[in-house]
């Protein structure tokens, strides 16, 4: 990474035990940003950047990256799979969304669904919403007993080991964003009527709850967050600032795997030398 990048900050994990605060001011831009336009270039230098080293990473094909995205309604989790991971070839990436569960997937346990979509060797996976869900929508909605939801969090953390042990990077960002802002936001897709015919019920009911998925959140942040699979909480209030720290996480990432393209096969080669 070149020295300007170098120079500005980069977020931290989450502790693991440690329940960080998610108020309105953990939603802002913190301090050290530089101003719209240089951040605007700095986020165009990183995109870049994860162009040249998917491409190096797809060739590669020792690991897996897993990008998983949660966050309430409104927090960016599209916009950021559109801005940050669509800098990628798409033929290296899979996106899989997770909405409630159908009658088969809950005929199995709350991770099967998932481990179907983990992304293979060479390819970056991104997870918009996850089995996050079955922490956070079950426990507030009180869709199961709390005696079935917490046991999950260590099943979780079994589970992302396992697939860490196995080859898989995963990056976990938690888009944070403040009440007033989702407002504002909620407000927008419902007066944009290429948007609001995507709005359901439910939206309104989530935010009702604002206060329960506050605290499920935390939970599930401190409970979750491992050495081997951190979660980082980024503020998302502001679109730039949301996707210049998830592109540096992925970038940073990237840059710590020490890719390598692999080299031609010997007969491929010989066969080569001198074709006409």
């Amino acid at each position: 990474m070149n020295g300007d990048l170098a120079s500005l900050p980069t977020l931290v994990p989450v502790v693991p035990g440690e329940r960080p605060k998610l108020g309105s001011g953990a939603a802002k831009a913190p301090p050290g940003l530089p101003d719209r336009k240089a951040l605007g270039d700095a986020t165009k230098a990183l995109l870049e950047r994860l162009e040249t080293l998917q491409a190096a990473f797809h060739a590669d094909a020792r690991r897996a990256l897993l990008l998983v995205l949660q966050g309430r309604d409104a927090s960016g989790k599209d916009g950021t799979i559109r801005t940050v991971v669509g800098a990628c070839n798409p033929m290296g990436v899979r996106v899989a969304a997770f909405g409630p569960p159908t009658d088969r997937e809950l005929a199995h346990d709350f991770l099967w669904r998932v481990h179907q979509v983990v992304p293979p060797r060479g390819v970056i996976g991104v997870f918009n919403r996850s089995h996050y869900e079955d922490v956070l929508v079950v426990r507030v909605r009180k869709l199961a007993p709390s005696s079935v939801w917490k046991p999950r969090f260590q099943q979780i953390c079994d589970f992302e080991r396992m697939l860490v042990e196995n080859g898989t990077v995963i990056v976990k960002c938690c888009l944070h964003i403040s009440k007033d802002e989702q407002k504002q936001r909620l407000q927008e897709r419902l007066d944009d009527p290429q948007k609001n015919w995507k709005f359901r019920l439910g939206d309104l009911d989530d935010r009702a709850h604002w206060d329960k998925y506050t605290v499920a959140y935390r939970d599930m942040l401190a409970k979750t967050s491992t050495a081997v699979a951190p979660w980082y909480v980024v503020p998302a209030d502001d679109n730039r600032v949301r996707n210049y720290f998830v592109a540096r996480l992925l970038v940073d990432t990237l840059e710590a795997m020490d890719l390598r393209y692999p080299r031609m096969a010997p007969e491929v080669a010989k066969a080569a030398r001198g074709f006409k």
